[in-house]
């Protein structure tokens, strides 16, 4: 077999694997050990070669996007398991009972918050489902509306930092998690207002869908109170995290170890941090992050074996057959990877399509921390596609009998509107979510330069020297 159709085979090989229904981290890895063999035997290139695995694997255990995981995911966990989030939703429904759709904002404000704490999508829209859609069902909201908006806040997951799904990407892109953070910020932002601009419209247009409770009483300085100290906690620690992050305080993975501390605090603070719960976020967190761990040295493997092949040329030959340009490569990408969202999981995408097509990324020049935001948000989109989004199956699976298949669709369609206009946005405006500037910084005699008067051309006069002859 010559070398041009190794690469090729090796992949089509790792897809049909995939299919079949193994487990992803131990089919990057077989299917890499098998064609690393298939490669020594036929000469392609030599054993030692492979031995610039384990450099790899220390590679990876000292990154610094991937160390901050696991301080983040306890984090969530920690404050998911304490019941902050449905404190937080209770507070905030008090608050607005008596607006049309006031359980909607209440809903995006704690699914928003919920998303950034956990950085999951399937966790935020299970949770979201088990929390606040029994209540806006029983209170008479239009159970498209209802499921549509809890699934919408569930995919911020993606792209709100502190995003385990930014950091992941950070450390697959190779670019500093800081920057990830700062561009992501704006978009997330925007998409949230987006979010809350059309749940506002639209009960104003028509208050049958969200109807307010009549019987309410009116929001008392007790229910302000309330909803302070509910969503006060946890919105201040995330918010307390990015600064610092993004000012330079701290390091991600220091913001993170900041924040565990700050959510166990914040749990024994409201008498919720019980040893059975604080045993249940460690173990799911070690969970998680195992096998994290085991798919990015499985993909890493299977990146070093393809690369061998010079599988990246033959990357770049398929993009070659594209017009020239940034325009084409990036549609196509966005289509790929919005088609795969349908199959894949997140970390199957990052983890396999990401590297590969980040080389051709970079030799066109193509702004990596702009094209990482834009991953997000084009899988995020993914996650809300009916029939094949992930989020929808999710909020199927804690969405109670009276709630048809149908509702959950339609009402999902709005949102993915929106979120396609987010897409639109960021292609026509890349600089909201690009890579800031570098600081220039200037030394005394450059200040002393820039600051001195340029010369007078008409002093400027050549004078031949006087002779005293």
């Amino acid at each position: 077999m010559s070398p041009e159709v190794i690469a090729p085979v090796m992949f089509g090989t790792l897809v049909l694997v995939l299919l079949a229904g193994f487990p992803v981290a131990f089919s990057l890895a077989a299917v890499a050990a098998a064609f690393g063999i298939v490669g020594v035997l036929g000469g392609q290139f030599t054993a030692p070669f492979l031995l610039a695995m384990p450099l790899r694997v220390q590679g990876i255990l000292n990154s610094d996007n991937f160390l901050a995981v696991p301080m983040f995911v306890l984090m969530g966990l920690v404050l998911e398991r304490t019941g902050i989030a449905a404190d937080t939703l209770m507070a905030l429904g008090r608050l607005f009972r008596k607006r049309p759709g006031g359980l909607l904002v209440a809903t995006l404000i704690v699914g928003s918050m919920l998303s950034a704490i956990t950085g999951f999508v399937s966790a935020s829209v299970i949770a979201m489902g088990l929390i606040a859609l029994p209540t806006m069902l029983k209170a008479g909201y239009d159970p498209k509306l209802a499921t549509g908006s809890i699934a919408a806040a569930g995919t911020l997951a993606q792209m709100l930092p502190p995003s385990l799904v930014l950091i992941v990407l950070a450390d697959q892109v190779e670019v500093p998690l800081v920057d990830i953070f700062h561009a992501a910020l704006l978009p997330s932002a925007m998409l949230v207002g987006l979010y809350l601009t059309y749940i506002v419209a639209v009960t104003q247009w028509r208050p049958s869908l969200a109807p307010p409770l009549a019987d309410a009483p009116n929001a008392s300085l007790n229910t302000w109170r309330e909803a302070a100290a509910a969503a006060g906690a946890p919105l201040l620690l995330i918010l307390s995290i990015l600064a610092s992050i993004f000012f330079g305080v701290a390091t991600p993975i220091e913001g993170g170890a900041v924040g565990v501390c700050a959510a166990l605090l914040i749990g024994l603070a409201k008498h919720r941090l019980s040893r059975q719960r604080l045993a249940e976020a460690l173990t799911n967190t070690g969970v998680l992050c195992s096998s994290v761990i085991f798919m990015l040295l499985g993909a890493s493997f299977f990146t070093l074996v393809f690369r061998g092949f010079d599988g990246q040329i033959w990357i770049e030959q398929l993009f070659g057959r594209l017009p020239q340009g940034q325009l084409p490569f990036l549609l196509f990408v966005c289509t790929g990877v919005f088609l795969l969202g349908f199959f894949l999981d997140f970390f199957e995408i990052a983890f396999i399509v990401v590297p590969l097509i980040t080389p051709v990324a970079r030799k066109l020049g193509v702004d990596m921390v702009w094209f990482t935001v834009m991953v997000a948000v084009v899988l995020q989109t993914s996650f809300m596609h009916p029939p094949f989004g992930i989020a929808l199956y999710n909020l199927r699976s804690v969405a109670p009998s009276t709630v048809r298949t149908s509702d959950i669709y339609l009402g999902a369609i709005p949102f993915l509107l929106l979120q396609m206009v987010m897409v639109g946005i960021l292609v026509a405006f890349p600089g909201i979510a690009s890579t800031p500037p570098p600081a220039v910084t200037l030394t005394d005699q450059q200040v002393e330069d820039a600051l001195r008067p340029p010369p007078d051309p008409e002093l400027d006069v050549h004078t031949e020297p006087i002779s005293n002859k």
